[in-house]
Parts: structure tokens; C-alpha cells; sequence
């Protein structure tokens, strides 16, 4: 855990031994229900610490806006911000987001019933609050009222391209919100294929911002979008559809 706390010292984050244990618990749950359900191929500590936890944490380096939710004391006026984690597999970056920044309201979003049931008992471990794990397709989820259009921020770590992922994520996000997509450094070409369908979903591609994570060679870039307006209501299409035909 030496490693944890010193690699969030470096993006900035001072973890209290709250946090510290949460992480702990959080990761040796994450190992036991692997050995009977597939949630990840990264398993030694370190590599979770950097490549799950760190990683997930370092959207505060391009979404400053989480800072002031870092502690559960700071000034109660502040309005949570309400992040979807869209295809949050194992809950990242949901998990290690809500650990960091206890006072961010969030909901955990996956289409495998098994990794939802985990998130569900994680989250009862670690006695968070204002945070759940629902089951569900992003193509019907997005048509839910109790869904789209409702989020300040969407996140993904999803392994789809641009063009898709921003079909599953765009219509969840409030006009004026935004979603960011943890992308690998190597973007530019897939950015710009994705434009013309960011545009068509009420979107703008507003930036790239490209991190180190602390203590490695690791670059990770984050695709942030801007919703302008909102996603015409043929969107997202029927299940499947964004994936075997991007826009």
C-alpha cells in the first residue's frame, strides 16, 4: 500500500487510512472472486495499484472539477456531481473514483449480471453510500428517462472504438455535461474517425489530454467531449448496432 499512497501523492491526492483500508479490502475481494469469475488478468499488487487504481484515479488530472469532493468534511453546499461508469467491469474506474472522492454521487453500469452482483457486495463491504451497480445494456439503458440525459460526467474504460463507445455514452450526459474516455496513448487516428459520429450525437471532441502515471513509462490519454445538445432520439441504435456499424 506504500506504493498506492505514494503514486496518489504524486497526482496530488493525500489518502487517509480510511481510504488506505477500503483499497486493501477492495483489492483482496477483487483476487478472491477471481479465482471463480473472470474480472481481470492483472492480479500482483502492484500492477493493480498502477494499472486499475492509479489509472482510474488520474482522471483528476484532467477533471479538476473532482478535487473539491476528496474529503468527507469539506463544505456540504457543494452539489455531488452524478458520474455513470459505463461498462465498469470489475467497477473501474467507479470504484477506485468513489473511494478517492467519497462525496461524487455514481452509478456502476454493466451488461454482466455476475460483475454487477460483485460490484454490489463491494460496495456493501466497503459501506459506501450514494453509489449502485445496475444491470443493464447501454442501448436500453440510455432510453430509460431515469438514465438519459441525467449525468453531469460519463466514464468509460471500455475497450470499444470512439465512434461506438460514444453511441453507448453520449445520451446519458446532460447538455453542458461531459464524457471522457480512458483511452491508450496511441488516439489520434481513432479520434478522427470518431468526430463526424460525436457530432451527430450532440458532441464536441474538445480535447486529448495525455497523463503519465506516476512512477512508470505508462501513458494514458483521455478523450474529453463535451455535450452541446441533445443525442436525437434514434440514438443509441438497437443492441449491437454501434459496434458491427460505427457511425
Amino acid at each position: 500500500m506504500e506504493r498506492l499512497i505514494k503514486r496518489a501523492e504524486q497526482l496530488g491526492i493525500s489518502l487517509t487510512e480510511e481510504q488506505i483500508r477500503s483499497f486493501k479490502l477492495y483489492y483482496e475481494m477483487l483476487i478472491e472472486t477471481n479465482k471463480v469469475m473472470n474480472l481481470t488478468a492483472i492480479t500482483e499488487i502492484d500492477d493493480v495499484i498502477t494499472k486499475h487504481f492509479i489509472d482510474s484515479i488520474s482522471l483528476v488530472k484532467v477533471f479538476s472539477e473532482l478535487s473539491q469532493y476528496e474529503k468527507e468534511d469539506n463544505n456540504d453546499s457543494i452539489e455531488p456531481i452524478r458520474i455513470l461508469d459505463l461498462g465498469t467491469g470489475a467497477g473501474f474506474p467507479g470504484i477506485p473514483l468513489k473511494i478517492v472522492f467519497p462525496k461524487i454521487e455514481i452509478i456502476l453500469m454493466d451488461s454482466l449480471n455476475k460483475r454487477v452482483m460483485f460490484l454490489q457486495n463491494v460496495i456493501q463491504k466497503l459501506n459506501m453510500v450514494n453509489i449502485t451497480a445496475v444491470h443493464g445494456r447501454a442501448e436500453e439503458m440510455a432510453r430509460k428517462k431515469e438514465y438519459r440525459e441525467q449525468f453531469d460526467l460519463c466514464v468509460s474504460r471500455a475497450v470499444a472504438n470512439l465512434s461506438t463507445l460514444s453511441e453507448y455514452c453520449i445520451p446519458f450526459v446532460k447538455t453542458g455535461g461531459c464524457f471522457i474516455s480512458y483511452k491508450a496513448a496511441d488516439i489520434e487516428e481513432e479520434t478522427d474517425n470518431a468526430k463526424n459520429a460525436i457530432k451527430i450525437l450532440g458532441g464536441n471532441l474538445t480535447a486529448v489530454k495525455k497523463v503519465i502515471l506516476p512512477d512508470t513509462d505508462i501513458e494514458r490519454a483521455f478523450v474529453i467531449i463535451d455535450k452541446k445538445r441533445a443525442t436525437p432520439k434514434a440514438y443509441p441504435r438497437k443492441a449491437g448496432t454501434a459496434n458491427k456499424n460505427p457511425l
